[in-house]
């Protein structure tokens, strides 16, 4: 495979023919049933991945989507820390590679080990990582690893949490965390963006924050969450493009669907602050821009941005959910040089 070819392009290039010779509605059982374990609140003390054809139902189904939350995570991680690069990378319970692929999207160069308690999604995960082409994945080392209260972690630069602490017991979820804390620079936790996941990220966050590390997103502070409890949930949206195969074991027609996350990113340095943080997908009307943001003083506040803002108007139009606001200048003066 062309290693110059994108991440995202390059994953969903390994993905193809990966359901090969599994009954349709095999992939179709397995697929459901993961989906209920990832979207549940009930821990569990063995691996969700049980065989080969879980695995590549997992793959094919949720990859792609994990994939795309990790890329956004990293992508406000590169924002706050645009100097910054990780030489060492730990994906703790990285199953077959998803958020692996996505550190290696995001810098490459990296030194990768990928830890995970099902050794049928490690054995894919390499066979995958050897198709992809990326130097940096290929030379990743895949070790079985029981993710729980005793997990000891060697120190590296980057430690990434992706769809992980749902599957632990709420014992095991703290140890995870107090270890990522101890051994990493950057933790970058993501969860399912519903409110249980919602809950778990914020629990790590207050862990992450007793433990010395600062808040460098979602949140423009290190301070306590404005949500009130039960009310709201702080999430996230990525586009995920569909491939034929994963329509295949969706059953969808669309050929994208929106990943909703939650996630924090946390780290033993400074990270460039933010004023505020888009929390809501922007409502563009006649000549204004409604935003929802999270802002440095922990209020939650709506802006309104009208044309009489002039550029800044322009760029709110420009704005997502999920970005820092308002946008540094030069990104406005550059982005907003036309009509």
């Amino acid at each position: 495979m062309n290693a110059t070819l994108p991440t995202a392009e390059a994953l969903r290039a390994a993905l193809a023919g990966l359901l090969d010779g599994l009954p349709p509605k095999q992939a179709a059982q397995a697929v459901d049933r993961l989906i209920a374990n990832y979207r549940g609140t009930t821990p569990t003390d063995a691996p969700l991945l049980r065989d080969r054809s879980d695995v590549a139902a997992y793959a094919a189904y949720r990859m792609p989507a994990t994939f795309e939350a990790v890329r956004a995570a990293l992508d406000a991680l590169r924002e706050a820390a645009p100097d910054w690069a990780p030489a060492t990378h730990t994906d703790v319970g990285g199953g077959t590679g998803a958020a692996s692929w996505a550190v290696a999207g995001a810098w490459g160069g990296q030194r990768t080990t990928v830890l995970d308690w099902a050794e049928p999604a490690l054995a894919l995960g390499r066979e995958l990582a050897e198709a992809s082409g990326i130097p940096g994945l290929r030379a990743a080392g895949w070790q079985r690893a029981r993710i729980g209260k005793d997990l000891d972690l060697d120190a590296t630069d980057l430690v990434t949490v992706s769809y992980v602490l749902n599957e632990l017991t709420p014992e095991a979820r703290t140890a995870l965390v107090d270890a990522a804390a101890r051994a990493a620079q950057v933790v970058v936790i993501v969860e399912a963006g519903t409110p249980e996941g919602y809950a778990r990220v914020i629990a790590a966050r207050d862990r992450l924050i007793a433990a010395g590390l600062t808040v460098a997103a979602p949140c423009p502070h290190s301070d306590a969450c404005p949500i009130e409890p039960g009310t709201d949930w702080c999430h996230f949206s990525a586009r995920v493009s569909r491939s034929s195969l994963h329509r295949q074991v969706k059953g969808g027609t669309l050929p994208y669907e929106d990943e909703k996350f939650s996630y924090v990113v946390a780290t033993r340095f400074t990270p460039r602050p933010v004023d505020a943080r888009v929390t809501r997908r922007p409502q563009i009307r006649k000549g204004q821009v409604l935003l929802e943001l999270c802002t440095r003083d922990e209020a939650l506040q709506r802006a309104t941005v009208t044309k009489r803002h002039g550029k800044l108007y322009r760029a709110a139009r420009d704005t997502d959910w999920g970005d820092a606001w308002p946008p540094p200048q030069d990104d406005v003066d550059q982005g907003l040089s036309g009509p």
